[in-house]
């Protein structure tokens, strides 16, 4: 029984790495709670004439869009099936080499744009949202901060992508639970001494400890950084420049539809865009333990199995995966939906909001089990370095989302985002499954000579 247990609770399986993550994944999103119930007690929705919770939301938007396109594009997706290629024929030495010049080209980078981003985001800032007078000023230096805590982001998770690789879930997972308590912290212990910038120092806080740890774990787990001469531009970095390209479209695509839908959201009652984002935030619950602990703890195997050209091995970890995945998200989505008053309750969402919330939340429980599949298909994909079917899916699905939310806004108010949000992670699905039984087909194919 206890090599059983320890069997199935090992990192170097899917089921046990899914189960390191997924739980370090429950606790990271009990986190977000309470990162979300700080910000509803000392920042009340339907009393804060500032909207101090919708403003700091929507500043990370901006820097998320430049964030997503230049340097998750690469690391959430590219990085790891290179990395894993490396591991597969035990070149730990090529491994270390491409994480440290990843750190270096894409801080540099994202580094340049932040700095030009911050010197012109008072001129820009009118254009991204609604706010007005104190909020807008409020914005703007939320905006310019959030631009340093993504700067830090460059090199945590590059790091985070070595930690996958060679399946170190702990570590990775325990990361997230930092950052939301120091963002917890500043919000219930500086903003009485501050004011309502203490949110945003307590989170730039949790992002520098986020850094740490990670950096301690990676060096723990085989890391190390050799001379910069010869890591500045590792050539494999031009390879995933190709791939790279498609990416950034999807995850512009998805960081644009955000903007653009807080954008509308700005525009209603104060407090708006934190009640969607809170009901985004829980539907989220689900897909998060489920899905992304799914996708992650099995991105190292098919990355490995593709590399292989052992693509039956990779059908059957992808089924393997959906199945688990549906099995628990369907009952996940209705237990969630059936709990909606109780949220409301567990967030201290204000009397008058409280019917809004509800009915949101109820709204993105549709897109549950949808949204747990994506991510799944996603790292599918990714893992045979194709990023041009979820780069097309993702603009397609964000483009659907965007022109409902703008159609339906005027008549529905916040419910818009929500239905906006449930059709395009349908449509993702629907298009992204198609694609990638097509393209498994292909690569399973025996080649006549």
């Amino acid at each position: 029984m206890k090599k059983l247990v320890a069997s199935l609770l090992s990192q170097k399986r899917i089921a046990g790495g899914a189960a390191v993550l997924a739980g370090l994944q429950l606790l990271s999103s009990g986190c977000g709670f309470l990162r979300d119930q700080a910000f509803s007690i000392m920042y009340p929705l339907d009393s804060d004439p500032i909207g101090v919770a919708s403003v700091y939301i929507a500043a990370f938007r901006p820097s998320d869009l430049l964030f997503q396109i230049f340097v998750m594009s690469c690391l959430s997706v590219v990085l790891v099936p290179f990395l894993a290629s490396h591991l597969a024929h035990e070149r730990r030495e090529e491994m270390n080499k491409i994480t440290a010049s990843t750190m270096l080209v894409f801080g540099t980078v994202f580094g340049l744009i932040a700095l030009v981003m911050a010197i012109f985001f008072p001129l820009l800032a009118p254009h991204m949202v609604k706010f007005e007078g104190p909020s807008l000023e409020l914005y703007i230096r939320f905006g310019r901060m959030a631009l340093l805590t993504n700067f830090l982001f460059v090199f945590g998770n590059t790091l985070g992508q070595y930690l996958i690789t060679v399946q170190r879930y702990w570590v990775y997972g325990i990361t997230p639970i930092v950052w939301a308590l120091g963002t917890i912290a500043g919000t219930y212990l500086l903003s009485p001494i501050l004011g309502p910038i203490g949110p945003m120092i307590g989170t730039i806080a949790g992002t520098i400890l986020y850094l740490i740890v990670r950096s301690v774990g990676a060096r723990k787990a085989g890391f190390r950084f050799s001379r910069l001469s010869e890591n500045i531009l590792h050539p494999e970095l031009k390879h995933m420049g190709l791939l790279i390209i498609p990416r950034m479209a999807a995850l512009g695509a998805l960081q644009l539809q955000l903007l653009l839908l807080d954008r509308l959201a700005s525009g209603l009652e104060p407090g708006m865009v934190a009640l969607n984002q809170f009901a985004s935030n829980f539907e989220s619950l689900v897909p998060g333990i489920v899905g992304i602990a799914i996708a992650q703890s099995s991105f190292s195997l098919l990355s490995q199995s593709a590399a292989r050209g052992e693509y039956e091995k990779m059908s059957g970890v992808i089924r393997q995966g959906i199945l688990f995945n549906l099995a628990i998200a369907i009952p996940g989505a209705v237990v969630l939906s059936l709990l909606t008053g109780v949220a409301a309750m567990l967030l201290r969402i204000g009397d008058s909001v409280i019917p809004l919330f509800t009915a949101s939340l109820l709204i993105y429980c549709i897109a549950i089990p949808f949204e747990s599949t994506n991510h799944i298909i996603l790292r599918s994909f990714y893992a045979m370095k194709n990023t041009q079917w979820p780069a097309i899916s993702s603009v397609v699905s964000c483009t659907l989302a965007v022109a409902t939310g703008t159609a339906l806004i005027g008549e529905y108010g916040v419910f818009a985002l929500a239905i906006a949000y449930v059709i395009a992670q349908v449509s993702q699905t629907i298009f992204l499954g198609s694609s990638l039984a097509l393209v498994l087909r292909r690569k399973r194919r025996p080649v006549v000579s």
